[in-house]
């Protein structure tokens, strides 16, 4: 009995020190002589539960709980059986333990741990206080009291028990990481980050704070910061597939593309059924321009999950990349009949017409109405806002707020630039709400021009409209429409008295909280009124201002006075090249047989949309020497296609705008086919603004005779093209300062018009 005892304490001291092989011998020699030695098998099984035989290990115990029903042995095995995810089971054992030994503090605990995690946050909140009870100063049992709190939603308690927690343990790493969760809840981001930054500093070990600290970090716009702590999170669990998913969605939202591709590689490599590891590697690749390799993956998170509507969404941008509108849009409503609620599908629906050319006025109001009341639905719009009390708004100017995700190199930060250094602030203060997950240069230039800038992307649309009413917003203005990261579904809760859409939009949100659309003469033409939920305001000139390249590039000669021949030209997405616009450019190459024609845009650097593309032009008669097809470049060389380029062509229906006038600006005028709604009058704006009527086509067979005729007259498209950037530069599409003053002007007269139906 001596060496059993002997072998025992050496045993435990093993066990302690963690040389489990040593332990586990001299455990295996005790119950060679004695096989129903309680503290051997209990140990033993112990021991199996740590390095993951739970079964034989729990096994194990309840055997020497058999022979020797001790607390001790009951506090084990719940733990035990806890981490088996036997909750119920180990409730029990726990409560074993605590009736054999009342004042067993621990048990006490681990029983309030154990019934939190069965969803009963009250008793698990008495268990813990009755350990505190019997334990003064019990940091872990303040730390677990903190949790039941939250999970009751009494977080200023939960907060309070933290700090005992901490104030009795200050090394408490766990407790630090859960005060910060607690306070980064109740609004205090400073003292949520100070805390999760100490967690991480006292255990660098412990995954679950990385993984809170890079939260944070993203919510408060350090997306660089958050995407190196996702990283350490992926490295101290290199076999879960969600810390690998996470890290590349980080990537992928900051544009770091190429990164994030890896890592959802690794994740469904880690786990082959993970459903949104294949639907992001296939938005990833979609943002790489590979949609062919993209389209597997897509069909893949379907099978796997096939009630995700952001599935749906992205299988039909695939689509829509791979030139098929049609099944892009069976996708996208889809999506919506699974969730009428989720704001993204109908955007897709609303954004994907735009590339179908039979497109019917009245099917586009029905689904943006229809979005607009499944909005309204949800929302609870404000009737009151602090900006309009007496006196609130005596001498200060209209505070008007951008919400955006494209306030960088997007067309939206091309065009809202310019304008944006323009505005009087005695009129106008300018503040931001960023909706983006990256920035860049142009974010940077613009950032100090207003008077706030707010990160908004990790705030719901409850917590945003609340935050542009705390902040006295008078006049809300949307940049975005139905286009990605667009925040639409919060304008319904009417945060401000006055909300705008402009500028990233062509067409009705749908929504009836927003009072107006602002346009001009030329994209919303009178009698076209009726396409709209919104008041049509129009400014004098155009909707929009364009913002000079800084790029320093010349513009050169007429191309066709060389000796390539006559090149027409267009730069455009190649979703908006449907067959219709093929078509009818194969008939304008067919009437000018020494042209040829140069496409450049991102898809065309995807080898299937090439060869698709050779395939569609050779069923119309066209053969691929005739053909220049580029893919994407930097923004230098991009500039430089234009000094091959003769004549611009305009698809249809979604013609060039930001294309167009930086191809103007390059002095290649472009050829634009009339229109019947916003998005296709594009073109018409650009022309009539820059003075270039004359390259509107009336109507098809208008188009194909002017692109013919242009190939005649070389003298005259050269003089144009010598005067072209000189024109532009001139013109009111180029005038900052007068767009800023009519659009000051337009925003206060609205104003006015509000208050007084706001007064009746």
């Amino acid at each position: 009995m001596q060496d059993t005892a002997q072998w025992l304490n050496a045993a435990l001291a093993h066990h302690q020190a963690g040389r489990l092989a040593d332990a586990k011998a001299l455990y295996a020699r005790i119950l060679a002589k004695q096989p129903k030695h309680a503290d051997a098998l209990h140990f033993m099984g112990l021991l199996a539960c740590q390095i993951g035989q739970s079964e034989p290990g729990i096994a194990l115990m309840r055997e020497s709980i058999a022979l020797a029903p001790s607390p001790i042995y009951y506090n084990n095995l719940g733990n035990a059986l806890r981490d088996a995810k036997s909750l119920d089971e180990s409730v029990d054992a726990y409560r074993r333990a605590v009736s054999l030994k009342p004042d067993y503090a621990e048990a006490h605990n681990n029983l309030g741990n154990a019934l939190r995690e069965t969803g009963d946050a009250a008793a698990a909140m008495s268990s813990c206080a009755r350990a505190i009870e019997l334990k003064p100063g019990y940091a872990e049992a303040y730390n677990n009291l903190g949790n039941a709190l939250k999970d009751l939603a009494q977080l200023d308690a939960a907060i309070a028990a933290y700090g005992k927690a901490i104030a009795a343990k200050p090394a408490f790493a766990e407790a630090h990481l859960n005060l910060g969760v607690a306070l980064q809840a109740k609004g205090h981001g400073d003292a949520a980050l100070e805390c999760l930054r100490e967690s991480v500093k006292l255990a660098p070990q412990l995954a679950a704070a990385h993984d809170k600290l890079a939260g944070i970090l993203m919510h408060r716009g350090d997306i660089a910061g958050a995407i190196d702590a996702y990283r350490r999170v992926a490295e101290l669990t290199p076999e879960s597939a969600q810390a690998c998913n996470t890290l590349g969605n980080a990537l992928n939202g900051a544009g770091r593309v190429p990164e994030a591709v890896p890592c959802y590689e690794r994740a469904i490599a880690l786990d082959p059924n993970f459903a949104d590891g294949y639907h992001n590697l296939a938005n990833a690749l979609r943002r790489l321009n590979a949609p062919e390799r993209a389209l597997g993956y897509a069909r893949r998170a379907i099978e796997l999950r096939a009630d995700a509507p952001s599935f749906h969404n992205n299988l039909g941008t695939i689509l829509a990349d791979l030139g098929e509108p049609d099944g892009a849009l069976v996708c996208y409503r889809e999506a919506l009949a699974l969730d009428p609620d989720f704001g993204e599908s109908h955007t897709c629906v609303l954004f994907g017409q735009s590339y179908v050319p039979d497109w019917s006025p009245e099917t586009h109001l029905a689904d943006a109405r229809y979005f607009g009341e499944r909005m309204r639905a949800r929302a609870k719009p404000y009737t009151q806002w602090p900006g309009l009390a007496d006196g609130a708004r005596a001498g200060r100017a209209l505070r008007v707020g951008f919400v955006s995700a494209d306030l960088r190199k997007h067309p939206v930060g091309y065009f809202f630039e310019s304008v944006l250094a323009q505005l009087d602030r005695s009129r106008i203060e300018p503040i931001a709400y960023s909706n983006a997950l990256h920035s860049d240069e142009l974010t940077a230039r613009i950032k100090p021009r207003f008077a706030l800038w707010r990160h908004v992307a990790g705030m719901d649309d409850a917590a945003l409209a609340q935050r542009i009413v705390d902040d006295r917003i008078d006049v809300l203005v949307d940049l975005s429409g139905h286009t990605g990261r667009n925040r639409l579904p919060m304008f319904a809760w009417r945060p401000a008295p006055l909300q705008i859409s402009w500028l990233g939009y062509f067409a009705t949100t749908g929504l009836s909280e927003i009072d107006y659309v602002l346009a001009d003469p030329h994209v919303v033409p009178p009698g076209e009124e009726a396409q709209y939920t919104e008041r049509i305001w129009r400014l004098p000139d155009s909707y929009l201002c364009f913002t000079l390249p800084s790029e320093a590039i010349a513009v050169n000669s007429l191309p066709a006075l060389g000796d390539d021949g006559f090149t027409f030209g267009c730069l455009n997405n190649h979703k908006k090249l449907n067959d219709g616009v093929l078509e009818v450019w194969s008939r304008i190459l067919h009437g000018a047989p020494s042209s040829r024609l140069l496409l450049k845009n991102h898809q065309l650097g995807e080898p299937s949309i090439l060869r698709d593309t050779l395939a569609r032009f050779a069923a119309y008669g066209i053969d691929a020497s005739r053909l220049l097809l580029e893919g994407p470049s930097s923004r230098e060389q991009y500039f430089s296609t234009y000094h091959r380029v003769d004549l611009a062509l305009d698809p249809f229906p979604y013609p060039g705008g930001t294309t167009s006038v930086e191809g103007l600006w390059m002095g290649v005028p472009v050829l634009t086919r009339r229109g019947d709604r916003f998005l296709s009058h594009l073109g018409e704006l650009v022309l009539e603004t820059v003075g270039l009527p004359e390259w509107i086509a009336a109507g098809t067979e208008d188009y194909v005779a002017r692109a013919i005729a242009a190939t005649t007259d070389l003298p005259a498209l050269a003089a144009l093209r010598a005067g072209l950037r000189q024109r532009v530069e001139r013109s009111p599409l180029a005038d900052a300062q007068r767009f800023a003053g009519n659009w000051m002007t337009a925003i206060e007269q609205m104003w006015q018009w509000k208050l007084k139906e706001i007064a009746a």
